[in-house]
């Protein structure tokens, strides 16, 4: 069994992803437009301009794979009650993950050391996603 979070950006996939290379080092896999299933999808279950979004595409950070689509909608993505932990190796690498993120987003707890860790913090990136950033306490 796999549990993997698949990510709806609602029109703003391949931006995200590009974020994501830049920012912390993400390697794209796959990626599928609408215009290219083998089926097209029913009639008004997404706006008619969509063809060239994403349908489907899976993106690698570290050894972790996440799923990503616009969806189907055109209103702002709502990634509610969800974050993404990334923890990394060094707490010099923790401050330059976490100041990659937080351009263009919101710092919710600045990076700092805590009883668990000698760095941690969380911010919602530019997407609205919610980042835990960890740095490994070994």
């Amino acid at each position: 069994m796999n549990v993997q979070p698949y990510l709806m950006f609602n029109g703003r996939t391949e931006e995200a992803i590009a974020f994501y290379t830049a920012a912390i080092g993400a390697r794209l896999n796959t990626l599928m437009r609408f215009k290219d299933a083998p089926d097209p999808p029913p009639p008004g279950m997404m706006p008619e301009d969509w063809g060239d979004k994403v349908m489907h595409s899976s993106f690698t950070v570290g050894d972790a794979e996440l799923l990503a689509s616009d969806g189907c909608q055109s209103d702002g993505a709502a990634f509610a009650g969800i974050s993404l932990a990334l923890t990394v190796a060094s707490p010099e690498e923790a401050e330059t993950t976490f100041a990659a993120l937080k351009e263009g987003g919101q710092v919710t707890m600045p990076l700092a050391p805590t009883f668990f860790s000698p760095r941690f913090g969380t911010l919602t990136d530019r997407f609205g996603v919610s980042w835990l950033i960890v740095a490994s306490a070994t």
